[in-house]
């Protein structure tokens, strides 16, 4: 059975949408990360980087969303074009990378600077907070006129979509006003939340109580980077 190591963070549940697509038997092993639990000697041997998600499938172990997306869906040869000469391949690719490099690290930035950092902090939220529109108003333009990320077929590429997605407002600060910017991300954000994998991966929520304070003891294992500022 594999074994996944998970919080209820966007990437995470990227992860935790393929696995229920697929059917696969897992045991969801909760991280809180606000209680430092990432630096656990255990989950360090699992992950060296200190971040979820990570898996455990039998001898292999792998961490990063999109990596564990791209192992499962290939292993199970489902959700994913395993063609490697195919344009489907190609486009599969690089929407993918476009997610894990662009949307997953600016969105993360853009909910930093936006609801954590201390002031001041205009000039990042201004840089994360434009980067994140950008990049957010590609996808919207590519979604025009298509019914998923990558053609007509329903991908591993949506799931990495989704899971940021489900944030958008958090991340771009906007509230219910997003949408009427973003339609055609909304409009597949919710074919992907009507579907019953991605009600049983939200309701992982459910199953661990995850810290929610973000006291000072949770600040410094979410933020260490803050403690050079401390001893400057």
């Amino acid at each position: 059975m594999i074994k996944f190591f998970y919080n209820v963070a966007p990437n995470p549940m990227k992860v935790a949408l393929l696995l229920e697509e697929l059917g696969l038997p897992y045991e969801a092993i909760a991280v809180d990360t606000r209680k430092g639990e990432q630096f656990a000697e255990a989950f360090l041997a699992v992950n060296p980087n200190a971040k979820v998600p990570a898996i455990v499938d039998g001898e292999v172990t792998i961490f990063d969303s999109n990596a564990i997306l791209l192992y499962l869906a290939e292993r199970e040869g489902q959700f994913v074009a395993t063609d490697l000469r195919s344009p489907a391949r190609g486009q599969m690719l690089a929407w993918l990378m476009f997610v894990a490099s662009g949307i997953g690290p600016f969105s993360g930035q853009s909910v930093h600077f936006r609801h954590m950092a201390p002031e001041p902090k205009e000039y990042a939220l201004n840089r994360y907070d434009f980067e994140a529109h950008r990049q957010w108003g590609v996808i919207e333009k590519h979604l025009a006129g298509k019914s998923f990320m990558v053609g007509e077929a329903y991908s591993i590429v949506d799931m990495a979509f989704w899971g940021w997605a489900r944030m958008l407002p958090f991340v771009l600060g906007t509230g219910e006003a997003t949408w009427t910017q973003y339609p055609n991300v909304k409009r597949l954000l919710d074919a992907i939340s009507a579907r019953p994998a991605a009600q049983r991966a939200e309701a992982l929520k459910t199953k661990h109580a995850f810290k929610t304070e973000m006291d000072a003891q949770a600040k410094q294992f979410m933020f260490p980077q803050n403690e050079r500022l401390n001893k400057a």
